[in-house]
């Protein structure tokens, strides 16, 4: 005997599933294939229309749907897009024509870029082209899109490197002048350094006129060395080292006896002496020029006496003693060859000559004294 159904139970129908009453019956509807028929080419490109419209290929044209003599609800009708879009392989050319379609709006793009980047003057185009080789176009994606890719690329290559290379080689050129103006004022500055060098150097070794300040200078006679008269300060010939000053007691007239020893010029290893009415301004072992005032005439009566002295320093006596020199003292014969060769050097220099220097000389002239002073002491 069977059980009444239960209160909150739904009678069921011959299926076992609820009865829901009204539904149509679609026993009599035919079964879809397996294997659909609609897709003639699966591989085909799907494209969409100016108003974003799918239109698929001639091949995937959807066949008209059986007729069927139920009307189905209107809760379960589905859109066409929906049921195209359940089978993967309309997926697949969907997919495949939004890269299309993207590549396609892309590449003008590109192509305007690559244009307005390699307009500017020569120099931004030689960057763009550096920047160009160290990064290529690389594809975004397959079919179509390598094409359009291609094409940017066809873009890229008329890029017009004739100018780019003009602007080159203009800018080495630039760069080569440039460094040839640096080394030639490098050159420039160097030869005035040594020219000033050399200035300095022909200045510190050149000779003077030892008696140019003297008031009242009168020339008079060579004897050993060249007689003056006068007053005022004697400067040094030249650079030197001072062997000998006194100021009295020398045995000399008036007391005075300077010498100092040549360190530079023609006459370099020489000796000077300054006798007679004299006082010596510098000590033994001061440095003198000839800016150097060695000591000071006065009118003792006598003047002065200055020519060469013996080369050791140790006595107060001139050169015109030395036996290779002729050993003529005091009392002559005058005027001596050692005094004549003296008075060269100070007509050289500017001071006026002696009376008696076109006379013939007594004695000899040592070895290392200058014989021609306009020539050695010529600028």
């Amino acid at each position: 005997m069977s059980r009444p159904p239960a209160r909150h139970q739904k009678p069921r129908g011959s299926s076992g599933r609820p009865d829901r009453g009204g539904r149509p019956d679609r026993s009599d509807r035919p079964a879809r294939a397996a294997t659909s028929d609609w897709l003639a080419a699966p591989t085909a490109s799907a494209t969409l229309t100016a108003s974003g419209a799918l239109a698929l290929p001639a091949g995937l044209a959807r066949p008209a749907r059986p007729a069927s003599h139920r009307k189905p609800s209107a809760h379960r009708k589905a859109s066409p897009i929906t049921s195209a879009l359940q089978d993967k392989r309309i997926v697949a050319a969907v997919a495949g024509s939004t890269l299309l379609v993207s590549a396609a709006a892309a590449a003008p793009a590109v192509v305007r870029w690559s244009k307005a980047e390699f307009r500017p003057a020569a120099t931004n185009q030689a960057a763009g082209l550096n920047d160009l080789q160290a990064n290529p176009p690389a594809s975004q994606g397959a079919g179509g899109v390598q094409a359009n890719a291609g094409n940017a690329t066809n873009q890229w290559a008329q890029i017009p490197t004739a100018q780019v290379t003009a602007a080159r080689l203009a800018a080495a050129k630039r760069a080569a002048a440039h460094r040839a103006a640096v080394a030639r004022a490098a050159a420039a500055a160097k030869q005035r350094q040594a020219e000033a060098a050399a200035q300095a150097a022909a200045v510190a070794t050149a000779y003077a006129n030892p008696l140019r300040n003297v008031s009242g200078l009168v020339p008079e006679r060579v004897d050993q060395g060249v007689d003056f008269a006068g007053s005022g300060p004697v400067y040094a010939i030249g650079n030197g080292v001072v062997t000998e000053a006194k100021g009295c007691c020398s045995g000399w007239p008036g007391g005075g006896w300077i010498t100092y020893r040549l360190t530079s010029g023609p006459a370099q290893g020489l000796v000077v002496f300054l006798a007679e009415d004299v006082t010596p301004d510098v000590q033994v072992g001061q440095a003198v020029t000839s800016a150097t005032v060695i000591g000071t005439m006065f009118n003792g009566g006598d003047g002065i006496e200055t020519g060469w002295a013996m080369g050791d320093g140790s006595t107060e006596e001139p050169e015109s003693q030395a036996p290779e020199a002729g050993g003529i003292g005091a009392g002559g014969p005058f005027p001596t060859i050692v005094g004549l060769n003296f008075d060269e050097l100070l007509q050289a220099l500017g001071a006026p000559a002696a009376p008696n220097a076109g006379e013939a000389g007594s004695g000899a002239l040592p070895q290392g004294y200058p014989a021609n002073w306009s020539a050695a002491v010529k600028p």
